[in-house]
């Protein structure tokens, strides 16, 4: 009897890749996240908060579930449009890290007693063109695009932590490990030979951000 042949890795078409990217957007703004890190509050007593702060909390942490959801799209559109194969497993690294943030902030709103953004949808859709536009300009301007992403998520992290309630140890542990996975991400895209962008591209993404973080701060 003939041994059986190994199995071959069937190479994903364009039309493979968008149905994925379709079916993790649902999941994304419609199905509970699920992590496969332990949530970095785990061990955390849960604070007394007043009501006014377990209120700024819960809306600094949809601000934060919403940037996590935009990330999850911008990574699918970068992927589903890089050119080179190293390329497109680091953006889906990246992504699948990103979900566990996607997760922690998700429970963490439950907690509070908040709710997510009701424009998930639409910061969904908008950020997963811009992600795919940027993997047709090409490999180093794809890197390039994560690493300024990163940098500016890091920097927003840094301020809602000084924002959160003193005593809210539960989500000022959950961006702090945000944001040295933020960090490590952007580093890995520049050492991979990411091109840096230029001010103009930068300027206009801080204010796309601020029109994201002011929106779903208050839906």
């Amino acid at each position: 009897m003939n041994a059986p042949l190994p199995a071959t890795r069937r190479r994903l078409t364009a039309l493979d890749r968008a149905v994925i990217a379709l079916d993790r957007g649902l999941r994304a703004v419609a199905a509970p996240a699920l992590s496969s890190r332990p949530h970095p509050d785990a061990a955390l007593e849960h604070p007394d908060l007043e009501d006014p702060e377990r209120r700024l909390s819960a809306a600094l942490m949809r601000v934060n579930h919403t940037g996590e959801v935009c990330a999850q799209a911008l990574y699918q559109g970068q992927a589903m449009t890089a050119r080179d194969e190293d390329t497109r497993q680091l953006l889906e690294e990246a992504a699948r890290e990103e979900t566990d943030h996607l997760a922690w902030t998700e429970r963490r709103i439950e907690e509070l007693g908040g709710s997510r953004s009701i424009l998930n949808p639409a910061f969904y859709a908008g950020s997963f063109v811009l992600g795919a536009l940027s993997g047709l300009a090409g490999d180093r301007w794809n890197l390039g695009f994560l690493a300024e992403t990163e940098r500016q998520v890091e920097s927003h992290l840094r301020d809602h932590l000084s924002r959160l309630p003193p005593q809210d140890i539960r989500s000022r542990r959950i961006l702090e490990v945000m944001q040295e996975d933020e960090a490590r991400h952007a580093r890995t895209a520049m050492e991979h030979g990411g091109e840096e962008f230029p001010p103009p591209l930068k300027l206009a993404m801080k204010l796309a951000s601020r029109l994201m973080t002011g929106a779903t701060f208050r839906f």
